[in-house]
C-alpha cells in the first residue's frame, strides 16, 4: 500500500537483507509483518523486537527523534512506551535511518460499534476494555504525566515543532479545503456544515493560554495498547513535539463517551480548551479523509468515525 509519492517499498526480503548487513545477530530470527501506519512499515522480529522502516527518507527524522527522547521520558511515565535498542543507518539497500525497538505485548482497544455491547465471545479477548471510564481516566493520567515532565532544554524548534502544538488560525486554509473535499466525497452522509461550524467556533476563540509541554501528538486508539482490559502502553511517538496541549486532547473523540467524560474530568479541561480541542479533532480527521481517501481506506474509516462521534456529542 503506497501512501506517499516518494515512498520506499519495504518487504520482508529487504528487511532481512538490511538486518544481515547491520545487525547479523538478529538476521535469522523469525520475521512477520506487524502493521503499517502513515509513517512507518513495521515487522516483528523474533519474540522481543520490532523493526520500523520509515515510508520516506524524510520520515526517518521522527525515528531519530524517538531514539533521542524516549529513554529520557520513560522514567517519568507510568505506562510502557517504546524503548529503542538499535539505530539503523542508511545503506545501498535502504536509503534512510531505521530502528529496532523492544516489542510491547498488547492489543489495540476494541471500540464498541455504535453503543452496541460487545459480543460475549469478544469479552476479555484481545483489546477488550472492561471499563471505558477507567480507560479514559488512565489515559488522562498518562497525558498529565507527559505534560508535567520538564522540557529538559527542548523547545518548539526543528523536529520538535509540529502544527498540532501551535495555533488553529494558521491551519485554516488547508482545513477549509479538507472540509470542502469531505463534502464532495461524502455528500449527505456527513453533516460537514456542522463540523465546519465547530472548526469556526474554535478559530473564533483566543489562542491557547497554556504553556508549552511535551506532546505525544497522536494518541488515537491504534497507538494505545490494552492488556487485561486496561490501558497498558502507549506507542508510536513519531509525532512527539513541544507545544500547547489543546490538540493533544482531540483524539479523545475516537473513544466512547464514558472515556471522553472521564478524561476531561480528570484533566479538568475548561470549556475554551475543549472547544479548541474539538476544532483540532475536526481538522485532523477531515484532512485524513481528504488525503487518504483513495490510498488508505482503514485510516479514512478511523477519521470518519471520529467525525461522527463529534456530531453525536
Amino acid at each position: 500500500m503506497t501512501l506517499h509519492q516518494d515512498e520506499i517499498t519495504v518487504d520482508e526480503a529487504l528487511v532481512r537483507h538490511v538486518l544481515t548487513e547491520q545487525c547479523p545477530q538478529w538476521a535469522a530470527l523469525p520475521l512477520a509483518p506487524a502493521g503499517a501506519g502513515t509513517e512507518n512499515t513495521m515487522f516483528r522480529l523474533g519474540e522481543d523486537l520490532l523493526v520500523r522502516f520509515p515510508r520516506t527518507v524524510g520520515k526517518a527524522a521522527s525515528l531519530r527523534k524517538e531514539r533521542e527522547w524516549l529513554p529520557r521520558l520513560a522514567p517519568h511515565l507510568g505506562l510502557r512506551i517504546p524503548a529503542p535498542v538499535f539505530a539503523g543507518v542508511p545503506s545501498p539497500a535502504f536509503p534512510a535511518d531505521w530502528s529496532v525497538f523492544g516489542w510491547i505485548d498488547g492489543a489495540e482497544p476494541l471500540l464498541p460499534a455504535s453503543g452496541v455491547p460487545a459480543p460475549a465471545a469478544e469479552e476479555n479477548g484481545a483489546g477488550f476494555v472492561s471499563d471505558w471510564a477507567a480507560f479514559g481516566a488512565d489515559l488522562a493520567e498518562f497525558v498529565g504525566e507527559l505534560h508535567g515532565i520538564g522540557l529538559m532544554g527542548a523547545s518548539r524548534t526543528g523536529v520538535l515543532s509540529w502544527y498540532r502544538g501551535g495555533d488553529l488560525q494558521s491551519c485554516d486554509g488547508w482545513v477549509t479545503e479538507s472540509l470542502d473535499r469531505c463534502r464532495e466525497l461524502l455528500g449527505a452522509e456527513l453533516a460537514v456544515d456542522t463540523l465546519e461550524g465547530y472548526w469556526r467556533a474554535g478559530l473564533a476563540l483566543p489562542g491557547s493560554p497554556h504553556p508549552h509541554v511535551w506532546l505525544h501528538g497522536d494518541l488515537k486508539p491504534t497507538n494505545l495498547l490494552v492488556k487485561a482490559g486496561r490501558l497498558d502502553a502507549v506507542i508510536d511517538f513519531g509525532a512527539l513535539s513541544v507545544g500547547h496541549p489543546d490538540a493533544e486532547y482531540s483524539t479523545v473523540w475516537d473513544l466512547p463517551e464514558p472515556a471522553r467524560t472521564a478524561y476531561r474530568n480528570a484533566l479538568q479541561v475548561d470549556d475554551a480548551t475543549w472547544a479548541r480541542a474539538r476544532a483540532w479533532a475536526v481538522a485532523v480527521a477531515a484532512s485524513g479523509v481528504a488525503y487518504y481517501w483513495h490510498t488508505f481506506p482503514a485510516f479514512v474509516a478511523e477519521c470518519r468515525a471520529r467525525l461522527e462521534n463529534i456530531l453525536t456529542t
